[in-house]
């Protein structure tokens, strides 16, 4: 039945997309954030269905849509420049045997990414992909939040749907996710024109913040911790009543802590005591590795270069208040450790040139949507919701990039999605809404006059 439910599901958007080409861009964000095709028993994980509905995404924008003011944006040509960076290192790569495998997803995924912009030509279009995206996550999240209310969850026990590792079914990934998203929601609930805003869509978007919540208590993974210290740091730059929100969260928390799982609060307490923890001690000791391949390898050594590594990783047992004499330090060797840091990713596997678009590809990001917020935060009416979308889509990235301190997801699908929104949500507005810029220069003497001309120029934008 399940698996009648998801070819019923598909079919249907597929088939209006055929009306609609833009729902095929839609049903894309779908496919390649759900996976349907793994959830499925027998009657989609025996056919491509990614690049099916890929190919038809683009063909249906080649052929349906509208090439008015087609531009490429700077971050476009950036993401293509880290696409080329990846295809040389896979070629040269230091572990030839497995480069291959993760490249076979990475390049469709920046590629979609460089893609995706041209289609986002309206605000209804970026609001549906937003949508999209949400909701498609949400189903993943949805289901972690119940099973965490119902059983608490577990470090690598907490099922999400399938029993996968990869993607956004891995804890500390959909942890950071799950957190970097509740802008976005908040953002669907009180801006959103796809729907009526009443009541009920509030209900539903603040039971989804509340399940986001829960991932990181069900998954165990600390970084999903951090990232909702960031989030309500973040969330206080816009509060109108800041010593009260400050009180709700103290409030909040203090509620929370004594209902959290033994379990949790056990693994929690390691953020401080990282050399009790065999898992925290060994990814200093591979971030350390990292460093000084890159020292010898600056070019990087491709995909999975990481499996070279060989590390002798120190813990100790008793540290927590112990004298000197009661500490219980052991060396275990770890070999083919993954680096657990985005930027450390990038650093061994695409070398300091790939580090450095990856750091300017996410602060041009950060740049731009900055420029956005401050320009419309006073806007009412028509654009009153441009500068809340900036805000949002930054406070996700900036919660990503947190997590991504801690997990190895530097070509994450849905973040490069992400980034592509961003850049289709910032040329739009250039194009839509084109500053205007006051000239005043004075009439020709003895009139007394002063004359005003306006002229519309496009923004300039590192977009």
């Amino acid at each position: 039945m399940r698996d009648l439910a998801f070819v019923g599901f598909l079919a249907a958007l597929l088939g209006l997309g055929f009306k609609r080409p833009f729902l095929f861009v839609l049903a894309y964000a779908y496919v390649d954030i759900v996976a349907p095709q793994h959830l499925s028993y027998f009657l989609l994980n025996s056919i491509p269905l990614s690049l099916i509905v890929t190919l038809m995404a683009m063909a249906g924008w080649l052929i349906a849509d509208d090439k008015k003011g087609f531009s490429v944006a700077p971050r476009q040509w950036l993401m293509l420049a880290i696409l080329g960076w990846a295809a040389f290192t896979t070629l040269n790569a230091d572990v030839p045997k497995y480069a291959p495998e993760k490249w076979e997803w990475v390049w469709k995924a920046v590629l979609w990414s460089i893609f995706l912009p041209f289609t986002l030509r309206t605000r209804l279009r970026v609001e549906a992909y937003l949508l999209f995206m949400t909701l498609s996550a949400a189903a993943i999240i949805i289901v972690g939040g119940i099973k965490t209310a119902a059983s608490g969850g577990g470090y690598g026990a907490l099922n999400l749907m399938i029993a996968s590792n990869t993607g956004l079914y891995e804890g500390s990934t959909i942890s950071t996710v799950a957190i970097a998203i509740v802008p976005i929601i908040l953002w669907l609930a009180r801006y959103g024109t796809l729907y009526p805003r009443d009541w009920r869509v509030r209900l539903f978007a603040y039971n989804l913040v509340f399940a986001c919540l829960l991932i990181p208590v069900g998954t165990e993974a600390r970084t999903g911790l951090v990232c909702i210290g960031v989030l309500a740091i973040l969330m206080l730059r816009d509060a109108k009543r800041r010593l009260l929100y400050m009180g709700l969260i103290g409030a909040a928390v203090a509620v929370a802590t004594p209902m959290l799982p033994s379990s949790f609060s056990s693994r929690m307490n390691t953020i401080q005591n990282y050399q009790g923890d065999s898992s925290a001690a060994s990814r200093i000791a591979v971030w350390k590795w990292t460093w000084d391949y890159a020292k010898q390898h600056p070019l990087g050594g491709g995909f999975d270069a990481y499996r070279q590594n060989r590390l002798q990783v120190h813990t100790s047992v008793g540290a927590n208040g112990a004298t000197e004499s009661q500490v219980d330090w052991r060396v275990t060797v770890d070999k083919g450790r993954a680096y657990h840091s985005s930027y450390f990713e990038m650093l061994g596997e695409q070398g300091f040139p790939g580090l450095f678009m990856f750091l300017l590809l996410h602060l041009g990001g950060l740049v731009r949507m900055e420029v956005v917020r401050r320009r419309y935060r006073r806007e009412e009416g028509e654009k009153a919701w441009i500068s809340p979308l900036a805000t949002a889509l930054q406070s996700g990235q900036v919660i990503y990039l947190t997590g991504s301190l801690f997990v190895g997801i530097a070509f994450q699908p849905f973040v490069w999605m992400l980034l592509a929104v961003q850049i289709g949500f910032d040329t739009f507005v250039t194009r839509k809404y084109p500053r205007v810029i006051e000239l005043r220069f004075k009439a020709p003497a003895g009139t007394g006059a002063v004359v005003g001309k306006q002229r519309r120029r496009p923004q300039s934008a590192f977009s």
